[in-house]
């Protein structure tokens, strides 16, 4: 077994609420390769174990943890009733911070838990009063500040299904989503700020409301001080400050525990987004046990975790008020041209305890020589980072510039379960370019293409017995096709999340890219992280993407695409020190057939590359096939690839 890099302090460890937990179930609190093993052998067990130590406040009691184990389908707590909502209120403090609000200017404001409340009950008293109710759609066009969290609260305190997307998504394909719900209330800002720039809303507002014949009424957000001016809306308008300043008490309408509590989105990046529907139950549970036990956050901590709203981190932020723990919402970019440490300065300000961001992030402040110790981060002891996995060059960096006292927490998830596969704990070691674990109650494994689990080989990553915040379903998919499709063709009754894996045989879980965009050069399968990594690493790369492509005559081409450091030129002395680092960080086999230099790389608006389309790309496919524009950061780019496969295939031709 190798060392590991971060072994956590034992009193820090035995302090914890996961410790706190294990002892509770008559377990030995240092051993959580135990108290895992436990959680999925008896998921019954476990998971009211998780309801009584987290105090789930039902209005009427459950009849039977899991009435029905299979995938899909499972049927958790039949006959309890409950609200999201209640619990993330609950248990903040009247004179509490709740929320501190914060942008990338440096600006902040707190809201207590008292405003809180009183916030969340006139918002939902005024969707009362337009007809909301159990079921009916409430969709946000916002940005990441309070005020979503509160459109949120009050639409689940009334039985409301919540969607929400960032206002950097054009209106066509904001409506692309939210059309498919037929909304009766959209909230929507004047704008948001990115980079400097305050970008006006208020005409996309506008069109997207009327591609949303369903609307009953727009509330319209004062976020950015731009005056709403009259149009001519298709609905009733009301201003934010009318619908949040009625003195109102607030009751949360029970729903059973699988009642939809939210739809949130896939990327999209082809064919029609996937709305996923998650319940209150299975929701509140999952968030409770990754936020209070895995994260450890309850009373007294702050957490600040960059996201946009259209990302399934924000549905984790806002779940920390379920701990009792103060969130933090950002409005802006996360390393600005004007202040590109404003993140670490705002966690030292505020005093955060659990910090939270992407490995692009990371790697980027490592490559500008950005140092967060010029600040006081010495409340932090948790840096998360999920979205890829973290490479094992970024931990040196973490523990030399941010701190040696902190657990850095790599998780790997999705948007399908809203939460983590695997991760850290506070009572987990942790190895440099690996998951500690997987999460307590996921039943994790890598299986190999006749389905079996490997050990310390790579397999796809299944999940053989289900969770709690397993999607209810996909929106408009009534026989359940689409959803059967997605995540049980390849096993029936086992989840396949498209992600290859190693688990180790320390227990660790090593994430190597997705299945779907697996490089298989001559039988071998390669992940494409493994040479991302390596590549990324090399200071006069910015970025790089790998695509492995089936050819017409059988063959099979490998590219590798990289954006050049500013000031840099890929000549043929770099692309040989581009190949003997992959060569030696990774294998001979991971080594490129070609090393091309372009302008960028596409990603998502969450930040995954584009790995799939762009190989679809290459080998012909059109790109209205394969890609919707209006998901991808930088879509001019999408040209620029057809392009290539176009002139591949011209001069494979002409040879």
């Amino acid at each position: 077994m190798s060392t590991p890099f971060f072994t956590p302090d034992p009193q820090t460890a035995a302090a914890s609420r996961i410790a706190d937990f294990a002892r509770l179930q008559g377990m030995d609190p240092r051993d959580y390769a135990a108290l895992h093993q436990w959680s999925v052998a008896d998921l019954e067990g476990f998971w009211s174990a998780v309801w009584q130590y987290f105090d789930i406040d039902a209005d009427t009691p459950y009849e039977q943890v899991l009435a029905e184990e299979r995938m899909p389908g499972a049927r958790w707590f039949p006959g309890a009733t409950l609200n999201y909502a209640h619990h993330a209120l609950r248990n903040v403090r009247d004179d509490g911070t709740a929320i501190i609000a914060l942008d990338e200017t440096g600006a902040g404001y707190e809201v207590t838990g008292a405003r809180l409340r009183a916030l969340v009950a006139s918002v939902t008293a005024t969707l009362r009063d337009l007809g909301v109710g159990k079921g009916d759609r409430v969709v946000g066009y916002l940005p990441n500040t309070p005020h979503a969290v509160v459109a949120f609260l009050a639409a689940a305190s009334l039985g409301a299904v919540w969607s929400v997307c960032g206002q950097d998504y054009a209106p066509k394909a904001a409506a692309d989503r939210f059309a498919q719900l037929e909304p009766t209330v959209l909230i929507a800002a004047d704008g948001y700020l990115f980079n400097g720039t305050a970008h006006d809303r208020r005409d996309a507002v506008l069109e997207l409301a009327h591609a949303l014949p369903t609307l009953k009424a727009t509330l319209l957000v004062d976020h950015m001080g731009l005056p709403w001016p009259s149009r001519a809306y298709p609905s009733l308008v009301i201003p934010w400050e009318d619908a949040s300043a009625r003195a109102e008490d607030l009751t949360c309408v029970p729903v059973p525990f699988d009642h939809p509590l939210w739809v949130v989105f896939s990327s999209g990046t082809t064919g029609p987004p996937k709305g996923i529907v998650h319940g209150h139950g299975g929701v509140l549970l999952e968030h409770l046990k990754t936020l209070g036990l895995h994260s450890d956050l309850g009373p007294g901590d702050r957490l600040l975790w960059y996201t946009t709203t259209h990302w399934m981190m924000w549905n984790l932020v806002v779940s920390t008020l379920l701990t009792g723990a103060t969130t933090c919402t950002y409005d802006g970019s996360p390393a600005p041209f004007a202040k590109p440490d404003v993140l670490w300065e705002l966690a030292a300000r505020h005093r955060v305890t659990v910090f939270g961001t992407s490995p692009q992030y990371l790697l980027g402040m490592a490559k500008f020589g950005i140092d967060p110790s010029v600040h006081d981060l010495s409340a932090v002891r948790v840096v998360g980072c999920t979205g890829s996995a973290l490479p094992a060059s970024a931990y040196p960096w973490i523990r030399d510039h941010v701190g040696d006292h902190l657990l850095p927490a790599s998780i790997s998830g999705g948007t399908d379960i809203v939460s983590g596969f695997a991760g850290s704990a506070p009572n987990t070691p942790v190895w440099a370019g690996e998951l500690s674990a997987p999460h307590l109650g996921v039943a994790l494994a890598a299986y190999d293409a006749e389905g079996f689990p490997v050990i310390d080989r790579v397999g796809e990553l299944v999940v053989t017995r289900p969770m709690p915040s397993m999607p209810l379903c996909f929106w408009n998919d009534p026989e359940g096709t689409r959803y059967r499709d997605a995540y049980f063709s390849a096993y029936p009754g086992v989840w396949r999340h498209g992600d290859w894996i190693t688990v180790t045989g320390h227990g660790s879980v090593i994430v190597h890219g997705r299945s779907d965009s697996t490089l298989n050069r001559n039988g071998v399968r390669l992940g494409s992280a493994d040479i991302h990594d390596v590549v990324e690493g090399l200071p006069e790369i910015a970025e790089a993407l790998v695509i492995g492509a089936e050819e017409p005559d059988g063959g099979y081409w490998m590219p590798l695409f990289v954006v050049p450091a500013a000031g840099v030129e890929l000549d043929d002395a770099l692309r040989d020190r581009i190949r003997d680092a992959v060569r030696t960080g990774a294998s001979p086999r991971h080594v490129p057939d070609e090393i091309l230099a372009v302008p960028g790389i596409p990603h998502t608006r969450t930040g995954k590359k584009l790995e799939v389309p762009i190989k679809r790309l290459l080998q012909g496919a059109a790109a209205e096939q394969v890609v919707d524009p209006a998901t991808v950061d930088r879509p001019e780019l999408i040209d620029h690839y057809a392009l290539l496969g176009e002139e591949r295939r011209k001069s494979r031709s002409a040879s």
